[in-house]
């Protein structure tokens, strides 16, 4: 096992304090959106040992990759980590946004391919051939939107709003289903000059923001997301949507084809090592509605956290189903001669501490990570964890069975 330093991304939405007071740093005064842990090519995390060196995961696995990925993943996946772990603190909301199963990025992959448009192009869509599954677990209170709402209820939230031309385009949803849904949220993405009528509907939201229940929540989302993004029709878009709360260590899953948005909050996420994106609203990005609607699902329904079990004492897994990845949680308060041990002793896993400080156990060696900092725990180490805090693990999800 070796200590892993991530990499920071600086997206414009990201808090300025949340992650430098998890790693214990100082802030810079800039966005700190995303912290990265893994292999990805566009920041690879650095793997560093006792005396300080360190070496790019990504490169350490291109030499070896059975014995740092382990044999299972390599074979379904290839010679590549096949999953992405990050720490995420949203300042501001992200991008309506989704992503592509299997088929339909290798596709649409290939078809940009041929078309000879530049990975890194504005215009591009797919920027590789993988999937994109993940799932988010709060550190805290975390807000997102996530799926569609059931289409009449949406209409009655627009009622109360009383806002006349808001109804007349929303009408389809009275009594309407997924296909109505879709029709809607289309119309919604193309409107231009959206900017009175987004204006409109954010002043009658503001009567209903501080009231409880549905229609408060309906009225702040408008009132929140139009205050980052006024005028843009992703604002309207996003009030079709379901809004969650997550509270400390509830998860949220969003497979293929789901419609989301973080809106504030620190937690921690892992994904599909892949950065497809179709956006649809509240960006200055690319947006490409045709593609977008042709892979969303408009299944409406509540969004609810993803169910967890006790694998044993102390040591909880999220109930994902994606094969690309799998995510546990450690409730760290045991001696050494009493740790708990580390779940997927045949995978390569990351292991972040997000309280406390912990220490990690071999046979052979033990390794101390206090609030922020994390390790890469190669196939075949059997590792305990003693201490007191609380541990995430990540790995591929061939260990799920």
């Amino acid at each position: 096992m070796k200590r892993l330093t991530g990499k920071i991304q600086p997206y414009a939405w990201g808090s300025k304090s949340a992650i430098p007071k998890l790693i214990g740093t100082e802030p810079s005064g800039e966005p700190q959106a995303e912290l990265w842990l893994g292999a990805h090519p566009l920041a690879p995390s650095l793997l560093v040992d006792h005396g300080g060196a360190g070496e790019g995961l990504d490169a350490a696995i291109e030499a070896d990759p059975q014995s740092w990925v382990g044999k299972a993943p390599v074979q379904e996946f290839g010679p590549r980590l096949p999953y992405l772990m990050k720490v995420l603190a949203a300042a501001q909301p992200l991008s309506l946004q989704a992503h592509p199963n299997r088929q339909q990025a290798e596709e649409g992959f290939a078809r940009e391919e041929a078309a000879g448009i530049a990975r890194n192009a504005p215009e591009r869509t797919y920027r590789d051939d993988w999937p994109k599954p993940e799932a988010l677990c709060a550190l805290g209170e975390f807000h997102a939107l996530c799926g569609f709402r059931e289409p009449a209820e949406t209409y009655r939230l627009f009622e109360e709003l009383e806002v006349p031309a808001a109804l007349q385009l929303v009408a389809p949803l009275k009594g309407g289903g997924p296909a109505e849904l879709k029709q809607v949220f289309g119309d919604l993405l193309r409107m231009r000059h959206a900017g009175d009528l987004v204006d409109h509907v954010v002043r009658a939201a503001m009567a209903w923001a501080a009231e409880t229940g549905p229609t408060g929540r309906f009225a702040r989302t408008a009132v929140e997301v139009a205050g980052f993004y006024p005028g843009d029709p992703g604002v309207l878009a996003a009030l079709l949507m379901n809004r969650v709360i997550l509270n400390r260590h509830q998860a949220l899953f969003l497979p293929a084809g789901n419609l989301h948005a973080y809106l504030r909050g620190l937690g921690v996420e892992i994904m599909a090592n892949s950065d497809n994106v179709l956006r649809g609203g509240l960006t200055g990005k690319h947006i490409d509605v045709d593609e977008l609607l042709k892979l969303l699902d408009f299944t409406p329904g509540a969004a609810r956290p993803v169910p967890t079990v006790e694998n044993s004492p102390g040591v909880v897994r999220y109930q994902t189903p994606a094969p690309e990845f799998a995510l546990w949680r450690l409730d760290v308060d045991h001696e050494p001669d009493a740790g708990l041990t580390l779940p997927a002793d045949d995978l390569g896993r990351v292991a972040l501490s997000t309280d406390g400080s912990v220490s990690l156990h071999t046979q052979d060696s033990t390794l101390h990570i206090g609030q922020g900092q994390a390790a890469f725990l190669r196939p075949g180490e059997q590792v305990t964890v003693s201490g007191d805090g609380t541990v995430f693990v990540g790995s591929a999800g061939s260990s799920a069975s």
